[in-house]
């Protein structure tokens, strides 16, 4: 009897295992495989590194960790909240909030470095672990913060690049990740002879850029010098081969802090040299020169009698100091900067010639430089001008455009008039290829002549200035001033200006152009007292920098 019973039983039992098995292998089979055996971990690439013209690293990564808990696993909540408060710097309300009994992991905090990880660890608290991963790494601070951008997150918790070089040029440096599928028991043990898929990530690219690490450093210098010296709210400085518009250097004041980027608010990010619209004022006045020379309406000998003040329509238009000084040459009126003489000059080029050369110079439209959060300029249809708009764009007043719209356009004066297209990233590598960016010209805006009269005009314009500047001896430099009253609801506020200079050197066969802006300086509100001596400290530094001889 006891043996049947035993039997019976067996029978029962292996019926049971018969039926959970059917069940497991044939009625679920799908949800026994994805939810208990084939796990799936996403495998993360390295991000690409950058690095300045020279391979000066301007972006590495560094081993980092999260920090993760496993609610299930702690024995002392208690303990552990007060422990990680303390080394987290993290509220213990938040940390105990965060703590979902009902979960088997919980991210916690990331960017924990190697030091923080073995402190941590030397509590031996149960519950805590660490994930490997990456953190990126700015090794010269913030000397290219609005130039690179920085890495953040995105709403998933990915990292992700944020404006700048870390924006534009994110898909680049991301990388693309890999996959690792293996099989596992019920205990989350990898079963050896099961499956085990690898997909290898494929690492981000690197990028090196056109910039120069001392030509940005000699900008960034110069420029905190200016704005200390002349209590200017913000600057700017950007620097450029004007053959071929490789950018050198780009620095805007005041930048943050790149590795605590979560410190500063959006203000501190924007970069105002391709992102902000602005009035040029006389930096503009070459522009429309060169133009009328093109169309041989004028000669840099010719002459025009500046007797007084002008009037367009109801508006009356003066010099910036109200003085004349009867027949001047049209290079003199670069030289005092004579805005009735400019409106002179856009008579005889013309309306129809006017609009026409601001589209050649690509105002109205985005440079594409290579930079994240570029706003392009507007240029309203020439159907909705008036009469005074032509006379005041002729000398900057009435048109707004971006500081990398304006070096590129004045670059194209002193290139022998090609338009390029601006761009920071010189090189993008990858373990596979190496993709060389090419300069790109965007079209033909005067001729090698015009470029040539229109250098030597700019360097007399230096050397006949009002202003005595501290110039390098024994070199030919030429440039123009800007003093533009800053448009505030409607109407110009003569306090506040945005000063500028844009430069050139050596004047026969320019190395560098530059263009310096200082916005509402306060020591004096022109160009010539402000910004222009910033434009010669940096000019005679790089002079040194590229060995550039006496009258090169």
């Amino acid at each position: 009897m006891k043996t049947k019973l035993l039997f019976t039983g067996f029978l029962v039992l292996y019926l049971l295992i018969i039926i959970k098995l059917f069940y497991l292998q044939i009625i679920s089979p799908l949800k026994i495989n994805q939810d208990l055996y084939l796990k799936s971990q996403k495998l993360n690439p390295e991000r690409g590194k950058i690095f300045d013209r020279n391979l000066t690293p301007l972006a590495l990564n560094q081993n980092s960790y999260l920090l993760y808990l496993e609610p299930k696993k702690i024995n002392d909540k208690l303990k552990l909240t007060r422990f990680l408060s303390e080394k987290l710097d993290m509220e213990e309300a938040s940390l105990e909030a965060k703590i979902d009994e009902s979960k088997d992991w919980i991210s916690i905090v990331s960017g924990i470095d190697e030091d923080k990880k073995k402190e941590i660890e030397g509590l031996k608290i149960s519950g805590i672990g660490f994930e490997s991963q990456m953190k990126r790494f700015y090794p010269e601070a913030s000397l290219s913060a609005h130039l690179l951008g920085f890495v953040g997150k995105d709403k998933t918790g990915e990292g992700t690049g944020y404006f700048g070089v870390e924006g534009f040029y994110n898909q680049d440096l991301n990388g693309l990740p890999g996959l690792l599928e293996s099989e596992r028991d019920l205990a989350g043990r990898p079963i050896f002879i099961g499956v085990q898929n690898k997909v290898d990530p494929e690492n981000g690219r690197d990028l090196v850029l056109t910039i120069d690490k001392t030509v940005q450093e000699i900008a960034k210098k110069r420029l905190s010098e200016g704005i200390e010296k002349y209590q200017a709210k913000q600057g700017c400085v950007i620097i450029a081969d004007p053959g071929t518009m490789a950018i050198l250097s780009l620095v805007c004041l005041p930048d943050y802090d790149l590795d605590k980027y979560f410190q500063f608010s959006e203000d501190f990010f924007r970069n105002s040299t391709v992102s902000d619209v602005y009035e040029p004022g006389s930096i503009f006045k070459p522009l429309i020169m060169a133009a009328a020379i093109e169309e041989k309406k004028i000669k840099p000998q010719d002459t025009y009698n500046e007797t007084g003040p002008i009037t367009v329509g109801e508006y009356k238009i003066k010099t910036w100091n109200d003085k004349y000084e009867g027949k001047i040459s049209m290079t003199r009126i670069l030289e005092k900067s004579s805005n009735v003489g400019m409106v002179y000059i856009g008579e005889k080029l013309g309306k129809d010639k006017i609009y026409q050369y601001l589209e050649k110079y690509g105002f109205g439209e985005s440079t594409d430089i290579d930079l994240q959060g570029e706003n392009s300029s507007y240029l309203k249809p020439k159907a909705n001008w008036y009469s005074i708009d032509f006379s005041t764009v002729t000398f900057g007043q009435g048109i707004a455009l971006t500081p990398i719209q304006m070096i590129r356009a004045f670059a194209a004066l002193v290139n022998g008039g090609n338009l390029m297209k601006p761009y920071v990233v010189d090189k993008i590598l990858s373990a596979k290829e190496e993709i060389i960016i090419k300069p790109k010209m965007e079209r033909k805006v005067i001729s090698d002549l015009t470029s040539q009269i229109i250098r030597k005009m700019l360097t007399s314009t230096v050397e006949n200035a009002e202003a005595k500047w501290d110039r390098p001896q024994g070199y030919k430099i030429g440039g123009k001033t800007g003093t533009a009253q800053v448009p505030i609801q409607g109407h110009y506020d003569p306090s506040k200006t945005i000063a500028s200079f844009i430069g050139f050197a050596p004047a026969d066969k320019p190395k560098f152009i530059t263009l310096v802006m200082l916005k509402e300086p306060k020591t004096s509100p022109w160009g010539s007292e402000t910004a222009a001596p910033i434009f010669f400290e940096i000019a005679k530094d790089l002079i040194v920098y590229y060995s550039i001889t006496p009258n090169q």
